[in-house]
């Protein structure tokens, strides 16, 4: 019998994952690699603190939200469950790709292209799907998602679920389960998925570009599709996580020292073409044993419900719609300032924490405006934690 008591750690991961988002986009402004606007002051100072999460913040937020659709899908029945993702998810994404996301594009190609034209006028031609935004035959494909493509990526995952347990029945899917929990314990639960992606890395990552676009992003599909799947199937596995808790510290420094080789394979590139299999392999170790780490410590510290984890889950997914966005008009609005980079960054960062959770605040307490980030209409009443049996708190966040 599947485990269906509610993992609170996964919940405070997806929380803390979220938020780490944050700083991850902030940084994004101050590195050499492309985005949609730049600093100045952009070098390479922050490439290693950005290689520390880059190879596994997405994934483990695939896997945490393949549990949270598994859990969600043994509560309702299969057009329910679909009914009720589609609307926590592509109404935010199409609310998102209206409203939200269009500042992003503006002052990327105000940036880049020099374009002249009012906020009014780019709207026109975001609306109309203009394709003229063009740099060294590139062009910026309007109207766009941007930060948002993860609603659209979970969303296809989650309807895929659902015509697996549609046609294999949900019985086999927990067996399918239980078999998974078997094969990964002790040793194999850090080296099999690590192998895996490995393989997926190896095969695909030369003839895939990355391009958050759905249609055609087939390696990170082949990435993301089977944690989703994995999280799902493992969800009621409380064997499995316990063997994580178990591995924690061997995931995690596993993990460290890879992230040390792709440091160095950063700063001396050509070496990368030399060795190019083996740093990719390297990279899918630091992949999934960061996320092994992570789900090993959050069992182990952060297995507990309470107010904090219940107000977080609320506001982590309109922080996560809105987060992007803010930064990159934050960022306009400090240049003139000319503050010197770091104190730039911390004011950033805290600019858009306090906008975040202010807009987040009279989200919450306007119904209308509540799906729009992706909350239900009415809001649930929070009990007490010790009146709360296990496994029947709502997390009310999307994933």
């Amino acid at each position: 019998m599947p485990d269906n008591h509610r993992l609170y750690f996964l919940d405070w991961l997806r929380i803390l994952a979220f938020f780490l988002l944050i700083l991850y986009h902030t940084g994004m402004y101050y590195v050499t690699w492309d985005w949609h606007v730049k600093s100045p002051h952009a070098s390479s100072a922050i490439e290693p603190l950005m290689l520390l999460t880059s190879p596994w913040r997405m994934s483990l937020l695939f896997l945490v939200s393949g549990v949270a659709s598994a859990f969600l899908l043994r509560k309702l029945a299969t057009v329910t469950f679909i009914r009720e993702r589609s609307a926590r998810l592509l109404v935010p994404l199409l609310f998102g790709m209206l409203v939200i996301v269009p500042p992003q594009p503006y002052f990327e190609v105000a940036g880049k292209l020099g374009y002249a034209g009012s906020y009014t006028d780019f709207m026109k031609l975001y609306l109309h799907a203009y394709g003229g935004f063009c740099k060294e035959g590139e062009c910026l494909t309007l109207p766009t998602w941007n930060h948002l493509w993860y609603l659209p990526y979970v969303w296809t995952y989650t309807l895929l679920l659902a015509a697996l347990a549609a046609m294999l029945g949900r019985e086999r899917i927990e067996r399918a389960g239980a078999a998974l929990a078997r094969l990964l314990g002790g040793w194999k639960a850090l080296v099999l998925p690590a192998a895996l992606l490995a393989v997926i890395r190896i095969a695909l990552k030369p003839h895939f570009e990355e391009t958050h676009a759905l249609v055609d992003d087939w390696f990170n599909h082949a990435t993301y599709l089977p944690l989703f799947l994995a999280g799902a199937a493992l969800s009621g596995q409380a064997a499995f996580w316990r063997e994580l808790e178990r591995l924690r510290f061997a995931a995690l420094g596993t993990a460290l020292a890879c992230w040390v080789v792709l440091v160095a394979c950063h700063r001396n590139p050509e070496a990368i073409q030399a060795w190019l299999t083996p740093a990719r392999v390297v990279w899918t170790t630091c992949q999934w044993c960061a996320v092994a780490a992570a789900c090993g410590f959050a069992r182990r510290h952060l297995s507990h419900d309470g107010p904090a984890r219940q107000y977080l889950a609320q506001a982590v997914f309109p922080v996560y719609i809105l987060h992007q966005t803010l930064i990159v008009c934050f960022t306009q609005l400090l240049r003139p300032a000319a503050l010197p980079p770091l104190m730039e960054g911390i004011v950033l960062v805290a600019m858009t924490v306090a906008a975040s959770f202010g807009i987040f605040e009279i989200v919450r307490r306007v119904p209308p405006l509540r799906p729009l980030f992706g909350l239900k209409m009415r809001a649930a009443a929070m009990p007490a934690t010790a009146a709360q049996p296990p496994g029947q708190a709502d997390s009310r966040v999307v994933s």
